[in-house]
């Protein structure tokens, strides 16, 4: 009889530190080891209800990139939204979300290991008894913890976790390291959770790619529409800039940003025309003036989309800030980035000796 499954729940301290970025990464780790993995999300939050059933996004994307056959991959119990929080606050729902799980998952133990995608931070899910803590303790699982680095008191977050899970935190990975701070993550803070018995399995720098956005998802997240080169959507911005000054003070602003996208009235033709001559990814035009044709010409030329958007200015700086703050990981391009760092930076081989684990025991 073959061994049951390991699980290993991978969690973070806050929402948007970079897990599902870590799972993927991860996981590429885990299969090229010729691991046999099995993949799931029990407490669903990207969820996609267009087609009339609700699809966790997460799910439907690493198992694609992952090639994950349907059973490798377990279902999601809950799905966090709305409806479900308010049947739940309500009294309405009185399901055994614990029982569910234990069902679920526990019959799911194929292959080697199941990696196990927790919510935004430990406490989230508890009003359903899906908290990190109380899965990891359901199904018996090790816990890899995931945190964006912020400064050295990062640290108190992890230390306060370790006090929580206690021997279940098996490792953590510091994310979102600027190059400049590598060194004291290294030297100061990897020691100090050494000490405290946490194993520090990867310090992965900053990357503006990773923390970039679509042309074409600041177009959803603005509503906005599409003046020209509907065609280059998939273009990858990874700063924002505000065309509010004078002209000449906007060319020496646009010259020291890369790859960026230009907030500015429709009405500041000139402004238009400094950003399009410089690494401008779009232009996006508010109050709903629609540019000169010259400018739609020099942008066609140039491939650079034009979106105009029915928003004043602070409103769509406000909008395309916070989708910078809450980006995924669903462009090829970025796929490629995070195997690429945590091929780099990322202990596998530690990892699968805490979970007594060896590419030796990985199924033909």
């Amino acid at each position: 009889m073959p061994k049951p499954a390991k699980y290993l729940l991978i969690g973070s301290t806050e929402a948007y530190s970079g897990k599902s970025a870590t799972v993927l990464g991860l996981s590429h780790l885990l299969q090229q080891k010729g691991l046999d993995i099995a993949y799931g999300k029990p407490l669903g939050t990207c969820l996609n209800e267009s087609s009339g059933n609700v699809v966790e996004e997460d799910v439907q994307f690493i198992a694609a990139n992952l090639n994950l056959v349907e059973n490798r991959l377990v279902p999601t119990i809950v799905a966090l939204n709305e409806a479900t929080l308010q049947k739940r606050l309500r009294g309405e729902d009185k399901t055994d979300y614990r029982q569910s799980l234990a069902q679920q998952y526990l019959q799911a133990a194929v292959g080697n290991l199941v990696l196990l995608e927790g919510p935004g931070n430990l406490e989230e899910g508890s009003l359903f008894n899906l908290s990190l803590p109380q899965v990891a303790e359901l199904v018996d699982a090790g816990v890899l913890l995931v945190t964006r680095y912020r400064s050295l008191l990062s640290v108190e977050a992890l230390l306060s976790a370790k006090q929580r899970l206690g021997k279940r935190l098996i490792g953590v990975v510091i994310n979102d390291v600027p190059v400049e701070q590598i060194q004291i993550v290294d030297t100061t803070i990897r020691p100090c959770l050494e000490q405290q018995g946490i194993a520090v399995l990867g310090t992965l720098p900053k990357s503006d790619l990773l923390r970039s956005v679509s042309v074409r998802e600041l177009v959803h997240q603005l509503k906005a529409e599409v003046l020209c080169r509907s065609d280059r959507l998939d273009l990858m911005v990874e700063s924002l800039a505000i065309g509010a000054m004078n002209v000449n003070a906007a060319v020496k602003y646009f010259r020291k940003g890369r790859n960026m996208a230009v907030v500015t009235g429709g009405d500041r033709v000139e402004i238009q025309q400094a950003a399009l001559e410089t690494s401008t990814q779009c232009l996006i035009l508010t109050g709903q003036l629609p540019p000169p044709e010259f400018i739609k010409s020099r942008a066609e030329e140039l491939e650079i989309p034009i979106l105009s958007v029915d928003l004043d200015t602070l409103t769509t700086v406000e909008i395309v800030d916070r989708t910078f703050g809450q980006v995924r990981v669903h462009e090829p391009i970025k796929v490629q980035c995070i195997r690429n760092l945590m091929a780099e930076h990322f202990d596998i081989e530690r990892l699968l000796s805490l979970l007594d684990l060896s590419p030796a025991v990985a199924l033909p």
